[in-house]
């Protein structure tokens, strides 16, 4: 399950915005362990999003899933990976008040054995991408 480091609740009461990083692997092959990701809180979340939200039953746990649809008690939560677990086939719906924000961009690191301009050029056009609703995988991942 994608646990997201401290950094996401240290600069939530400032800005809107906010710094994340994902372990894990419940989201592959939309996020990476290790993917550093933009957080929008307090944005409205619709069926598709990526969203970051508090494990319901540990609340000091921060995990990121995609909503797949508002359900009496809350958002269905699920990984995009269905193997790994961890999402609301687990702990049932999400209340809406424990989601916490909107994944909007990822981005991943340069890794320490990058550092030929070739390497560093592929990373530079690979490594910061929005990170979109997908509306398709959420009707896919409705029929789990």
């Amino acid at each position: 399950m994608p646990e997201l480091s401290q950094e996401t609740e240290r600069g939530r009461a400032a800005a809107p915005f906010g710094l994340a990083e994902v372990t894990g692997p419940s989201m592959v092959p939309t996020l990476y362990h290790g993917d550093r990701l933009v957080v929008h809180y307090g944005t409205r979340i619709r069926p598709g999003d990526v969203v970051v939200l508090r494990h319901p039953f540990q609340q000091d746990l921060l995990v990121v899933k995609r909503a797949v649809e508002l359900r009496e008690g809350g958002w269905w939560v699920l990984g995009d990976n269905a193997y790994a677990g961890g999402d609301s086939t687990d702990y049932g719906a999400v209340p809406e008040d424990l989601v916490l924000g909107r994944v909007r961009l990822r981005f991943r690191p340069l890794k320490a054995g990058q550092r030929s301009p070739l390497a560093v050029a592929r990373w530079a056009l690979s490594a910061a991408r929005p990170v979109l609703s997908d509306r398709s995988a959420s009707s896919r991942l409705r029929a789990r």
